[in-house]
């Protein structure tokens, strides 16, 4: 499995980057690796809604259907299927004294027979974490 993770701070309070950052639709506005996001479940985030995503990996968009598996205090958790792997990404938010920490991560299972190129894919996983991490950032220091 392929780990991408990161953390930023930010000067809003955890419950409000939170409910920004739980409605995975806005995940396009401040990820440049993420062409589209489209909520395709009605009403607020819950257990069990589902996105459309389109996600951008080697220069080509690469359809993901997304579902929330976890949703409870500050952490949401989802699963996302594309017929050559399967995704989880989470967000975790912690009160700091002066605002808060967003804990994002992306954990990708490569199906067979791509399994054996992982090695050679780690990287161009890994080159998507720093501009989504400042993407992040900038979004929530601009609510």
């Amino acid at each position: 499995m392929i780990t991408v993770s990161g953390t930023v701070t930010s000067s809003l309070p955890a419950r409000t980057a939170f409910a920004y950052l739980s409605a995975f639709e806005h995940t396009s506005e401040w990820d440049p690796g993420t062409a589209v996001m489209d909520k395709l479940t009605e009403g607020p985030v819950a257990v069990g809604h589902r996105y459309h995503a389109e996600p951008l990996f080697r220069d080509k968009r690469q359809p993901i259907e997304y579902e929330v598996i976890e949703l409870f205090d500050n952490h949401i958790k989802l699963r996302g299927e594309h017929r050559n792997l399967v995704a989880f990404d989470s967000i975790d938010v912690r009160s700091l004294s002066s605002g808060s920490e967003v804990l994002y991560t992306a954990q990708f299972s490569i199906n067979w027979p791509y399994k054996l190129l992982q090695p050679f894919l780690k990287p161009q996983f890994m080159k998507l974490r720093d501009p989504a991490l400042n993407g992040l950032r900038q979004k929530l220091e601009s609510l």
